[in-house]
């Protein structure tokens, strides 16, 4: 029997819905209420897969899960992008204006903020994760508070939908990945997307040179994101996801990129979920 997958949140959360697409409708999961947690599961062997949020279309990048899969040494292994519809939901009876406090993820607040702007009498609660919001009130049987999650998750506490769909902009997507300890193998020519991170000497031209290499091997760069290399003072290290045609052309990338930077990594090479 295959171990659970480890997930940020409980079931009913976004996490959980990437699961089930993903994994052909499993519900076997580690409910964690961290990324550190998820990654401590993965760590210690009680799963061998994480799913885990790395960015979205309005709110950008999760920048300390780049940490996490670079501290970690961490694989992605796939991808997948996950259409994320807010909804407003608190129990039977209540109508918006009973509402006091909405309670959910900041990054769902964050998206919702035009929807939440219209209710200046509501106060906004911080929660580590939506869908447990929406079981707290139902378990709790909790008045004058609403959640901001799926569908699923109104469906599976028992919640009566207030508002759909509340994210400020409506095609909301956030991409996922899924995450293993060593990657497996899989030929080379079925890949064509890949993660990286290194870090450039401080100097100017550094960076344009690389992604000229990038350029001239036929890579497509598709994400740049730095984060600051905590024991050196402005330095950075750079993630970087490209797609690619060919494995030859991406291999020939490698090979240039090895001798021009520092610390170069392979985050992780798999199949590109937008083809």
């Amino acid at each position: 029997m295959s171990k659970p997958i480890a997930i940020q949140g409980i079931r009913g959360s976004f996490h959980h819905e990437v699961v089930r697409h993903y994994f052909n409708g499993s519900d076997n999961v580690i409910e964690c209420m961290s990324f550190d947690s998820a990654v401590d599961n993965l760590l210690n062997g009680k799963t061998d897969d994480i799913v885990m949020a790395l960015e979205n279309s309005i709110a950008g990048s999760i920048l300390p899960n780049y940490a996490l899969l670079d501290k970690n040494n961490l694989k992605i292994v796939g991808e997948y992008f996950l259409d994320i519809q807010h909804n407003l939901m608190a129990l039977n009876g209540h109508s918006i204006n009973d509402i006091k406090e909405v309670h959910s993820h900041p990054m769902a607040l964050l998206q919702c903020k035009e929807f939440l702007k219209n209710y200046p009498h509501i106060k906004l609660v911080e929660a580590k994760d939506t869908a447990d919001v929406a079981r707290l009130i139902s378990e709790e049987n909790t008045h004058g508070v609403a959640a901001i999650a799926s569908k699923n998750a109104a469906l599976m506490f028992g919640l009566n939908i207030l508002a759909e769909s509340i994210q400020t902009i409506k095609h909301n997507e956030t991409r996922f990945v899924i995450v293993k300890r060593e990657s497996p193998f899989i030929n080379p020519q079925l890949l064509n997307k890949a993660s990286l991170k290194f870090i450039l000497d401080h100097k100017r031209g550094s960076l344009a040179t690389l992604l000229n290499v990038m350029s001239d091997c036929k890579l497509n760069l598709t994400k740049i994101q730095s984060l600051p290399k905590i024991d050196t003072p402005w330095k950075y290290a750079f993630f970087v996801d490209v797609t690619f045609d060919t494995y030859d052309d991406y291999a020939k990338a490698k090979s240039i990129i090895t001798l021009m930077a520092e610390d170069f990594k392979i985050l992780g090479e798999y199949k590109n979920a937008r083809l």
